[in-house]
């Protein structure tokens, strides 16, 4: 059966189950990957697994595996990548509500920003944070401080959700050191400063743009702040209401955002530095310094390491132990249901990268001859929408489009198909997009809700973003 009969097939299911039957996502998730899954041919499975660097033995193995062992793998493989950074997350965007320590970060901000300027530094900050860390990473650690302020103005509560998806977004695929526009900078031979300065220079761009779709959107579909289950509306108010000597320090409560980002931050830049020399020209205080970091500014680690100390900073709040044991177990209820719904969707993901789509938007990225920055833009978006990845869309389509990287082929620098190929990551998250149900599920979004408000805005920000990107290459080809 055809790639993109058995995807049509996987997409009606997840609808089907959702919209109209108002099954639990997770459910039309788990079905739709068994079903595409399924109904690949074994000659795709062998094909894939080639194509994934799998010797013939390898090959043969993977293709006689069963629906069951296939689909396990991949809902592992999700799990494995997402499921500490969300348990560790929950914990930390709890303790942090319940302590008063995101009201404190609100309230400090609101005093240097006033309202109106609340969503221009959730935009900025969000954006600054992405560079180093992912975006899911940085949506978990804003979402509180963004419920926060929404109880205290509930009107612009998808309004300051979107400045946080918006300012982070991008980032993620645009400047490095994030893993998909690091190796597509290597693979096309662009320098990374080259690609530092073009990424920032468009991503503001796009963030621009998103920024003014968050303003449109606000007005025309009001976003309610829901309760979620681990916090409740009247928990909120409470909290929003209390007396400031009550709250955290400032400096305690931004502990445990601050530190994983400069542990992650930290860690990749030594890596990109240290990590660069000869082991014979490093000292033996830089190889310890180079061992450390490696260990506590790996994501999972230095999350553990911020949650820790966030529980420590509720414990100084919250006195009874049985009031702090619930809050924590509620925090970790909820992480389990996004793993859940996000690692079903990784699963449907896995089984539709098995069909071997990405062979056949090579093919047709071969046969139709389209402008290059539309034609890297194009493969991307169709990786991206078919299997939810950004990252590996990215990686798919340099493979596709490596080729033409030389300037002189192109008629300018090559950066330019590295941040069209970025932008192309971005339009159309839906839901097999694990970044689709880490939003949706912790903001209290409904699936349409999150079209609106995460889908839509990432397909615009992408769009202008491909324009910006042909612009600059007209205007300064850089050859």
């Amino acid at each position: 059966m055809a790639p993109f009969l058995i995807l049509l097939i996987g997409i009606s299911i997840v609808l089907v189950g959702i919209i109209v039957f108002r099954l639990h996502a997770f459910i039309p998730l788990i079905i739709a990957a068994l079903v595409v899954g399924s109904i690949t041919s074994t000659d795709a499975l062998f094909e894939y697994a080639l194509s994934k660097g799998m010797g013939e033995a390898e090959a043969l193995s993977f293709m006689n595996q069963t629906i069951g062992q296939r689909l396990s793998t991949a809902f592992g493989n999700t799990c494995a990548k997402i499921g500490i950074l969300i348990a560790m997350a929950s914990v930390i965007g709890t303790c942090l509500l319940k302590s008063g320590a995101a009201d404190r970060i609100i309230r400090s901000s609101l005093r240097l920003s006033g309202e109106k300027g609340a969503p221009i530094a959730f935009l900025a900050s969000g954006f600054t944070l992405a560079i180093p860390v992912f975006f899911d990473t940085v949506f978990y650690l804003m979402i509180p401080l963004g419920k926060s302020l929404g109880i205290r103005f509930p009107k612009n509560y998808g309004l300051f959700i979107m400045a946080i998806i918006a300012g982070g977004v991008m980032a993620h695929s645009l400047v490095p050191p994030t893993p998909g526009p690091l190796f597509v900078a290597q693979e096309l031979g662009v320098d990374l400063g080259v690609m530092m300065v073009g990424g920032l220079f468009v991503g503001m761009i796009t963030v621009t743009a998103g920024y003014l779709y968050a303003l449109w959107a606000n007005k025309k579909w009001q976003l309610p702040l829901r309760e979620t289950p681990d916090t409740s509306l009247e928990e909120l108010s409470a909290l929003s209401q209390k007396d400031s000597t009550a709250l955290p320090s400032l400096a305690f409560s931004l502990l445990p955002i601050l530190l994983p980002l400069v542990l992650i931050a930290g860690n990749t830049i030594l890596q990109a530095t240290l990590g660069n020399l000869p082991a014979a020209n490093r000292t033996g205080a830089q190889n310890f310094l180079l061992s450390t970091m490696s260990i506590i500014g790996n994501s999972n680690i230095a999350l553990i390491i911020s949650a820790l100390a966030a529980l420590a900073l509720m414990q100084t709040k919250i006195k009874d132990k049985k009031q702090y044991s619930r809050f924590i177990q509620d925090a970790l209820q909820s992480a389990g249901l996004i793993i859940l719904i996000t690692a079903a969707g990784g699963a449907l993901g896995g089984m539709l990268q098995q069909t071997g789509i990405a062979t056949t938007i090579e093919a047709m990225a071969k046969q139709y001859q389209i402008a290059v920055l539309p034609l890297a833009f194009f493969v991307t978006t169709l990786v991206r929408t078919a299997q939810g990845s950004a990252t590996v869309a990215m990686i798919t389509a340099v493979g596709v489009l490596g080729g033409m990287s030389s300037p002189e082929i192109l008629g300018f620098h090559p950066v330019y198909l590295a941040l069209a190929i970025g932008c192309g990551s971005k339009p159309f998250p839906w839901m097999n997009d694990s970044g689709f149900w880490v939003v949706t599920k912790m903001s209290g979004m409904t699936e349409r809700e999150g079209i609106r408000h995460f889908s839509f805005l990432l397909t615009i920000m992408g769009l202008v973003g491909l324009l910006a990107t042909i612009l600059l290459a007209k205007l300064f080809p850089m050859i």
